[in-house]
């Protein structure tokens, strides 16, 4: 087809001339005669030194080694500052405690959106509260989800055992006190005992008298009802 193109347009696809030859500035590697051919390490084993005189070779660490020895360390170290703590520790002086721990109440899993104010407000109920101080993250300065109650008298701490109303902005699990818990009273399991033990014989003396009055009055349903009342003292 590109033969019947006119001469114009042939003239486009024309090959360019080729490249000029220019000579190396440098001899090629095999061309070059100064070069030394290859030999072996003989010639330099007098430069080693002799094995006989050599130090013993050292052992190197492995990577499971450098971490127990990094961790055993750090326990190390660990026990050495607590060590030094405990012996500097001195409770009697301690610049941070404030109160009475004996009318403290230890306040455990606070909402994170809990703040004093509604703290205040669930737990004002069992008594006028002196000192309120929760307990905040020194590097994030996040709450950490406890908090210290401080009542102006004992007793009022001592009611604390009941659990407040759980609610959206309160808290999520009953209050502990800080020295010791209380146990539930035992009056309701008193009055409990109680019932069980005298609704039978309230039963037993109700019996009675329907028998004395159906005796007087109408003997024939004496029988009926006794069965009636045989079944609801079994039931109980």
């Amino acid at each position: 087809m590109t033969q019947f193109l006119p001469p114009n347009l042939l003239a486009l696809f024309a090959p360019r001339d080729p490249i000029p030859y220019l000579p190396p500035l440098e001899k090629l590697p095999h061309e070059k005669h100064h070069n030394q051919p290859y030999c072996g390490i003989a010639p330099y084993i007098r430069e080693f030194e002799d094995p006989r005189d050599a130090p013993p070779p050292t052992r190197a660490e492995t990577r499971e080694e450098r971490m127990e020895r990094k961790r055993r360390e750090k326990i190390e170290r660990r026990q050495q500052e607590v060590e030094t703590e405990l012996k500097m520790w001195d409770p009697h002086n301690d610049p941070n405690a404030q109160g009475d721990a004996f009318k403290t109440l230890f306040v455990a899993r606070v909402n994170y959106d809990t703040t004093e104010s509604k703290l205040r407000r669930e737990f004002e109920v069992y008594g006028p509260i002196k000192r309120i101080h929760m307990v905040y993250s020194k590097r994030s300065g996040k709450p950490r989800g406890y908090a210290f109650i401080e009542y102006e008298h004992e007793r009022d701490m001592h009611c604390e055992y009941l659990p407040p109303e759980p609610g959206p902005l309160t808290l999520s699990a009953a209050p502990v006190p800080s020295r010791c818990l209380f146990p539930p009273p035992i009056l309701p399991n008193l009055t409990l005992a109680m019932s069980f033990l005298l609704l039978p014989l309230l039963l037993i003396y109700l019996f009675f008298i329907h028998v004395c009055v159906f005796k007087k009055t109408n003997t024939k349903k004496f029988p009926h009802n006794v069965c009636v009342y045989v079944c609801v003292c079994v039931c109980v």
